[in-house]
């Protein structure tokens, strides 16, 4: 997909549930969001994972010609990302100067980011006049002509000499080289050495060990001044989700995992956004209203245990968890909540056959009359809602 942002085109790709914990992910000079492939599959289940091809590379447009394009501009344009898709608790994984720009984005809007993964980046890469060098050894020869000096700094020597690494060859050669340019310039003016204080989310920070771009000293120092955790990638370069994505895949569930208390309002925060993304508003300002002492506990309890831990979890698809719940209210005969799980389905994405699906084992292994009442309930619920959608 396109999405318009500040005055360019972005190329845009999501995969998973609209409604799953969102990971954007921000790819490095010279490639495009294919840098991720071989990563996502990867990734456990349930996640809204997006990418895209930042200004000036991939199917993305430059913009308006502006020799001043900063780091800065670049996070406005994932920012306006974001919004366009309504992310919100997004954790950032940025690679190289995708890493920048994802710091750039946690300092600008705090409150959009709920953690960040710094991949072989750090909070100043190069110098002017390296970059400088850079700039006019393009000029001079486009980019075939620095080709070769990237692809060292990029991969292992193995992989290097592996027929893979003609494809990466082809993605960096192919990049416009007025977007590579444009983002050589925003590299060059980009410092967040004294920034690290103001950034207030979980940090993680990885790096292949043998990395020639951001050597992983530089990437150690990093995460030190976040107080982060840093991993070494093994047998890998610049770009460790190509050469080695089953461990960055690990490491990075273990992160996700590890920061699902970490947004604002904690375990009961998350579960309360859980439970009105699933319920819906009215529902949940309902129950909201009719609490009292004596059940204040208990809806705490709920709130924090079913939906901010079970229904919160990225395991699986809250489609899948749809039908689980609604198999399990009718295997065990706990009908009173089947109307609400079935209106809960227009948000979580489960089908009218999903329904059906799920009633049809309950028949088989829990018993045809809980199976067919569950189908009545669910028929009258169905059918109260198409009423209200044609109110």
């Amino acid at each position: 997909m396109i999405i318009q942002a500040n005055g360019t085109a972005l190329h845009v790709r999501q995969d998973g549930p609209e409604n799953g914990r969102a990971v954007l992910f921000i790819n490095s000079l010279g490639t495009d969001l294919r840098v991720w492939d071989r990563l996502l599959p990867l990734l456990p289940k349930g996640l809204r994972l997006v990418r895209y091809d930042k200004r000036g590379h991939g199917l993305s447009g430059l913009g308006p010609a502006d020799t001043g394009l900063s780091i800065e501009t670049l996070a406005d344009d994932a920012i306006a990302l974001c919004e366009a898709l309504k992310l919100e608790d997004v954790t950032l994984v940025g690679l190289s100067i995708g890493g920048l720009i994802a710091q750039a984005v946690t300092l600008k809007r705090p409150d959009l980011a709920r953690a960040m993964v710094l991949m072989d980046t750090a909070m100043r890469i190069g110098t002017a006049e390296m970059w400088g060098d850079r700039i006019a050894a393009l000029e001079a020869g486009g980019i075939a002509a620095i080709s070769e000096a990237v692809l060292a700094r990029w991969f292992a020597p193995e992989f290097l000499a592996s027929s893979d690494a003609a494809m990466w060859r082809a993605m960096l050669e192919r990049t416009p080289l007025e977007g590579y340019i444009a983002c050589c310039r925003a590299l060059a003016g980009a410092d967040y050495t004294y920034r690290a204080a103001d950034v207030k989310c979980p940090v993680l920070a990885l790096c292949g060990a043998l990395d020639g771009s951001t050597p992983p000293d530089l990437v150690r120092a990093t995460a030190e001044a976040y107080g982060a955790p840093f991993h070494l990638i093994d047998n890998a370069g610049h770009l460790p989700p190509v050469e080695q994505p089953d461990a960055v895949a690990k490491l990075l569930a273990s992160f996700l995992s590890g920061t699902a208390d970490s947004v604002a309002g904690g375990r009961h925060g998350i579960g309360m956004r859980v439970r009105r993304s699933v319920l819906g508003d009215a529902h949940i300002d309902r129950a909201e209203a009719a609490k009292t002492t004596l059940d204040e506990a208990f809806q705490t309890l709920i709130t924090e245990s079913a939906w901010g831990t079970v229904w919160a979890s990225d395991a699986i698809s809250r489609r899948e968890r749809s039908m689980l719940t609604l198999a399990l209210l009718a295997a065990t005969g706990n009908f009173e909540e089947i109307p609400m799980h079935i209106r809960a389905t227009a948000r979580t994405g489960a089908s009218r056959q999903d329904v059906v699906e799920a009633f049809q084992h309950v028949a088989i292994y829990a018993g045809v009359p809980r199976a067919n009442h569950a189908l009545k309930l669910a028929k009258a619920a169905f059918a109260e809602m198409e009423e209200n959608d044609d109110d």
